[in-house]
């Protein structure tokens, strides 16, 4: 970011806004929905700003603007329609360093005025940088038909509810209780104009302590971050990591997604590396049984989709074992995501109906799995976390009848900004991976068309058992 977004505090504090026409009325209009001491610094004035000065909304400085004119404000507006003269009361307004926004003049701000979606308390800005207003004006548009014209006044009930709620609401069901005031009854009372009984009902929940149907305990979510490229997470992803008090992810999370978590949220790496023990299963799923146990809302944050190949079932059954309430949130897995890289389908008409995601990796003390056992004519296979794995499938797949010329592709971190693309053959498989040091975040596809019939004999088969 070239610009930090901030809110800045206006009760009791000075803003001057320099110009008397057309340009300063915009800025004009923008101030006056805060509550800031709003100062017009111009020899005239135009009628609206006039106005204002009448109304006793703003005041008018009409004498000669000098630096003691900008002192002391919180900022400044500086929109004469003159550029040399707003050159001018630019070095005036920094030499006492308030900070301004000099209009048409980029290059003189310190400050740029975003579009504004305004259900005051809850305000959302939105900025370009001053790259693209038409789009911030595009933005602003969805958002408005997005949000209710009364929900500030929800939010505006919830901060003067807040002290009673953190006096009856214990802690660990805070989150929730919120989260039901924001997106369960009350929300849905109060959209529809219902404001009196939303409110009734939030007071009543606090004097319960608690929001209806919540327990002492917690609950998991098994959420899939996809790929790797955050705009990839469903928006069920994305809503639980705001729940989220406490998330556990593992290496192959990229941290973009984690940014889109509850500030305050905990978030504890578990280091599932392939092969690695430091963070075993049986931890895993106790630590998230444990806090889920406390009250808080867990989120194991799993890449791709937390059911296939992401050991679901053993964190499913811990959770039940406990009655603790578990959910999965699919996510889009790598298979697709490889797909999607390549500009290419997995099924095709003719070509492949049938889809395998298997694995060539097995849990630690078992045997490898027999991976390609159900590839064959009009199949595509999808190998995941098997680059270390590639020479075993190269040879198993030969052993099978498929042509040592069939194209195989392999796409490393699919989705992520080091993604890349190899092509090969299948008798350079296990080359391509050692030659461009492909390690453990990679698929491996393998389309076997129909009409290229399985040729395998016993004796390659024999040869293959040999060879393994």
């Amino acid at each position: 970011m070239q610009s930090f977004p901030m809110f800045i505090h206006t009760t009791g504090r000075r803003i001057v806004i320099a110009g008397g026409g057309e340009q300063a009325a915009q800025k004009a209009r923008l101030m006056v929905k805060t509550d800031a001491q709003i100062v017009l610094a111009a020899p005239e004035l135009d009628d609206e700003l006039h106005a204002l000065v009448t109304s006793g909304r703003a005041s008018w400085h009409a004498t000669g603007i000098t630096p003691q004119t900008f002192d002391g404000a919180v900022m400044g507006f500086i929109a004469t329609g003159s550029p040399r003269r707003n050159a001018e009361l630019h070095a005036l307004a920094k030499s006492v360093r308030c900070p301004v926004n000099v209009v048409d003049h980029p290059a003189l701000c310190d400050l740029t005025t975003p579009s504004i979606v305004d259900r005051d308390p809850v305000v959302v800005a939105i900025g370009t940088g001053g790259t693209a207003p038409v789009l911030a004006r595009q933005i602003k548009t969805r958002i408005e038909q997005e949000l209710p014209a009364n929900l500030g006044g929800l939010s505006a009930l919830a901060g003067r509810l807040r002290r009673s709620a953190a006096t009856h609401v214990a802690w660990p069901q805070r989150v929730a209780f919120w989260t039901w005031v924001f997106s369960g009854t009350p929300r849905a009372l109060w959209s529809r104009g219902a404001e009196r009984e939303a409110a009734s009902t939030i007071k009543a929940a606090i004097q319960a302590g608690c929001a209806p149907g919540d327990t002492s305990l917690g609950s998991i979510a098994l959420v899939g971050a996809g790929p790797g490229a955050r705009d990839l997470l469903t928006l069920r992803a994305v809503q639980r990591l705001q729940e989220a008090d406490v998330i556990y992810y593992d290496r192959l999370v990229d941290p973009q997604v984690l940014e889109l978590a509850r500030r305050d949220a905990r978030r504890v790496f578990v280091g599932k590396h392939v092969g690695a023990q430091d963070w075993p299963q049986d931890r895993i799923n106790a630590l998230i049984v444990a806090e889920a146990g406390k009250g808080l809302n867990v989120v194991r944050l799993k890449s791709g989709d937390p059911a296939i190949f992401g050991r679901a079932g053993e964190e499913l059954s811990a959770a039940r074992d406990t009655g603790i309430a578990v959910e999965i949130v699919p996510g889009v897995t790598a298979a697709s995501a490889a797909a999607a890289a390549l500009g290419q389908s997995l099924t095709e008409r003719g070509v492949a109906n049938t889809l395998i995601l298997t694995t060539g990796t097995s849990r630690a003390g078992d045997d490898l799995p027999d991976t390609t056992r159900f590839s064959g004519p009009g199949s595509t296979t999808a190998f995941y976390m098997s680059a270390r794995q590639t020479p075993r499938i190269q040879r198993d797949l030969l052993a099978r009848g498929l042509p040592d010329s069939s194209p195989v592709q392999i796409v490393v971190d699919a989705s992520k900004p080091t993604q890349k693309l190899l092509h090969g053959a299948l008798r350079d498989l296990s080359s391509l991976v050692e030659q461009n040091g492909v390690t453990g975040g990679a698929m491996v596809l393998v389309t076997w068309p129909f009409g290229v019939e399985n040729a395998v004999t016993p004796a390659l088969v024999a040869n293959s058992v040999a060879a393994g």
